[in-house]
């Protein structure tokens, strides 16, 4: 089904059927869970860059958008809360900074919000409002390091925990921190198992493999890659996990940056106008067969959605499930630290007071 709504372009696998929308569905109770169908939308659209008050606004009005439309999970693009600083330099050389480029991160950092805060508690109550799992792109402030991060919360508005991206990608390295083993959750939830890689990080083969020993079904990939190379990828981890595979980017134009000279784009703003398209999109959804059930939009701002019947997820692992019956646990192995890794960490010793010294005292 294709139609154009309001707002975005809705797109999804098959007509609505009312039948299959199950906003609090209870899947413990159900007889055979495999057979539920999820509604699920990928959110593609643009972060109001340096206003965090103001993306939350637009986040909200997507979510009830997305909630009228019979949606059970919903899913935003890489660092939504908080920006990401395409085409930024942030004017770095190796071995000198600028006085500008030291300026925009402050007013970046400035965008990022703490975990938990006061941001994530509005997220919260979002996803209680309009009774949705709700996955989202943010840039997470702990204390002057930036992370980029995904944050999960359930439908009744609890928030469930957060993975921070292990790798960032060239430039990203010397804005963002580096996430840890901590921080690579897969949610046992009523809709699914769900947990989420970040843009190049999806092609770590030991990160997928970890997620996939943690049994998840409904694998989000929250990029800002809109190359139609990405497709590829996502239709390879379809496959390769036996798991739905949600991949949501921003659509941007240049005038949804702050202009020049507060915000430039290194090496390509002379050639751009307040229209350019920055970055194209390309938000999908894939089923665990490999089949696009919607998607790739590169045309605008859009809620791309489809209803995922989660008997696929056996159908396919019937062929090949790569950590079960198609692994070769005798010859490979992976081991994983889920430990946080802290650069400090303070061991108070407790001294044993004597009885002599607790009566001096």
């Amino acid at each position: 089904m294709t139609s154009q709504q309001e707002m975005s372009l809705v797109t999804a696998a098959s007509p609505v059927n009312v039948n299959q929308i199950f906003p609090e569905v209870d899947m413990s109770t159900a007889a055979d869970s495999s057979s539920l169908f999820v509604r699920a939308t990928v959110v593609q659209a643009s972060t109001v860059f340096y206003d965090t008050p103001a993306t939350l606004d637009k986040a909200e009005r997507l979510l009830a958008e997305a909630a009228d439309n019979g949606s059970q999970l919903v899913v935003f693009p890489e660092a939504f809360i908080g920006g990401y600083p395409r085409g930024s330099s942030f004017e770095l050389a190796i071995g000198a900074r600028t006085a500008k480029g030291r300026d925009d991160f402050r007013k970046y950092h400035a965008s990022a919000i703490d975990v938990p805060g006061p941001e994530v508690e509005r997220l919260g109550e979002m996803a209680k409002k309009y009774k949705v799992f709700l996955v989202m792109g943010v840039i997470e402030r702990e204390g002057y390091t930036l992370y980029c991060t995904v944050l999960f919360f359930d439908s009744q508005g609890e928030f469930l925990g957060k993975h921070r991206k292990l790798m960032p990608t060239a430039l990203e390295r010397c804005i963002w921190g580096f996430g840890d083993g901590s921080t690579i959750p897969v949610f046992d939830t009523p809709i699914g198992k769900i947990g989420a890689a970040i843009c190049w990080e999806n092609r770590m083969p030991s990160l997928r493999t970890a997620m996939y020993a943690k049994g998840i079904e409904i694998y989000c990939a929250p990029t800002a890659d809109a190359r139609e190379t990405w497709q590829a990828s996502m239709t390879h981890i379809a496959l390769e996990g036996g798991c739905f595979v949600l991949s949501a980017n921003q659509f941007c134009l240049r005038k949804d940056y702050p202009p020049p000279p507060d915000y430039l784009f290194s090496g390509s703003e002379d050639s751009l106008t307040p229209d350019s398209v920055v970055c194209a999109g390309g938000s999908s959804i894939i089923s665990p067969l490999g089949i696009v059930l919607a998607g790739p939009n590169y045309e605008g701002e859009a809620l791309i959605t489809a209803d995922l019947d989660l008997g696929d997820i056996a159908r396919a692992k019937f062929d090949f499930d790569v950590v079960g019956h198609y692994s070769r646990p005798e010859v490979f192995s992976l081991n994983i630290r889920e430990h946080p890794r802290k650069a400090v960490s303070f061991l108070t010793t407790t001294k044993k007071v004597t009885k002599d010294e607790s009566v001096n005292k």
